[in-house]
């Protein structure tokens, strides 16, 4: 018997990356950071290949060489790198590098010939995000110092990115001025020698939406676990994960009762509450308190006071509920119950941040849809 669990369904996975791939000629990276935004990293990228996905996408390090741990012979490119990591071992492992600077070029230049072999890079450009990648003054000399390791055989240019700012909001100026900024970044590689055999802009929304930035490589992330990117559209996919727990007791207790640590609930007649044992530590954002609704007895009802660490209180009035029923959190909605788009709206947040919470080691992911 299980007290709370986080469902992920496979093969929505898998329906959510054929559909993404049915709407581009560019190959697809499968982006699984962040444990697979919640989901489980190594369950994820099995299914997101199995469906066809022909690269994976991670931040750190750690992810991709875990992957490469657990037998995964995909292409893996990794981008969110500090100064200082072992490179070599992902230049070793066969692990593709994001690369937006001198300093980490040199860093990569020097993991190569520790580990004996070119280091295969993707150069980035800065086209107005203001986070990784050089900029457009520094791209040039960035590109120009690839290339001579390129010609020294000490690197593979494989390719070139960046990445959007605004690309969930379809039409949105930056995304036409971003791509107009790539465009020069390519233009200005090419006239440096560098032509590589991978150019990618597309994240999700991108992906969905303008098919004129697919180039050779699309990276959908969040989409592949069937959320959507754009708010108000959900462009066929289906969301795989579901949260849940069993109600732990319940309690009658009279009209204007206090619930929860501060009080903030009071109940506005003589009611039944609903404990929940899922809290903060397990993935409830606190500040779901008073807003986010929970499906239970076949209604939806919103948080009672504030959430705690463990547990959540619903308030169930005169409703038959019992210890032992299931109260869910989210889904993909097809029972009545609430999704993370939902919860997002709810608590003034977005989905990608409701699902990647919910990676607490006290509560199991349970996988339907063949192995994890």
């Amino acid at each position: 018997m299980w007290q709370a669990e986080v469902r992920i369904d496979l093969e929505a996975i898998r329906e959510n990356v054929t559909r993404l791939r049915a709407g581009t000629s560019a190959e697809l990276m499968a982006v699984v950071k962040g444990d697979g935004y919640g989901h489980g990293m190594l369950a994820a990228a099995r299914a997101a290949i199995d469906a066809g996905a022909d690269w994976l996408g991670v931040c750190t390090l750690g992810e991709a060489l875990e992957l490469r741990r657990a037998g995964l012979t995909t292409p893996v490119l990794a981008w969110l790198l500090a100064p200082g990591l072992p490179l070599h071992e992902a230049v070793a492992a066969d692990v593709d590098l994001g690369v937006g600077s001198q300093g980490l070029l040199a860093e990569a230049v020097s993991a190569a010939r520790h580990a004996g072999r070119p280091a295969r890079l993707h150069l980035k450009i800065d086209t107005g995000l203001s986070r990784g990648g050089a900029t457009g003054d520094d791209w040039p000399d960035l590109v120009e110092a690839a290339a001579k390791a390129l010609s020294d055989g000490i690197v593979d240019i494989v390719g070139v990115w960046s990445h959007f700012v605004f690309a969930d909001a379809p039409g949105h100026a930056t995304i036409d001025r971003q791509l107009a900024a790539y465009r020069d970044g390519l233009a200005v590689a090419e006239r440096l020698g560098v032509r590589p055999r991978y150019r990618h802009l597309a994240n999700s929304a991108a992906t969905l939406t303008r098919p004129d930035t697919h180039f050779d490589l699309v990276r959908p992330g969040i989409a592949v676990y069937g959320l959507s990117p754009v708010p108000g559209e959900r462009f066929g996919l289906r969301p795989a994960m579901t949260a849940q727990a069993r109600v732990m007791l319940t309690k009658r207790v009279p009209a204007g009762q206090g619930v929860s640590y501060g009080h903030t609930y009071h109940t506005e007649r003589e009611s039944t509450l609903a404990v929940v044992p899922l809290g903060y530590a397990d993935g409830v954002p606190r500040h779901a308190s008073n807003t986010a609704p929970v499906l239970l007895a076949g209604r939806r009802r919103r948080i009672a006071g504030r959430v705690c660490m463990d547990q959540i209180v619903l308030d169930c009035a005169d409703d038959p509920v019992a210890a032992g029923d299931v109260a869910i959190l989210f889904g993909d909605g097809t029972r009545g119950e609430p999704t993370a788009d939902d919860w997002a709206e709810a608590v003034g947040t977005i989905n990608y941040e409701i699902v990647t919470r919910f990676g607490s080691p006290r509560v199991p992911r349970v996988y339907s849809g063949t192995r994890p």
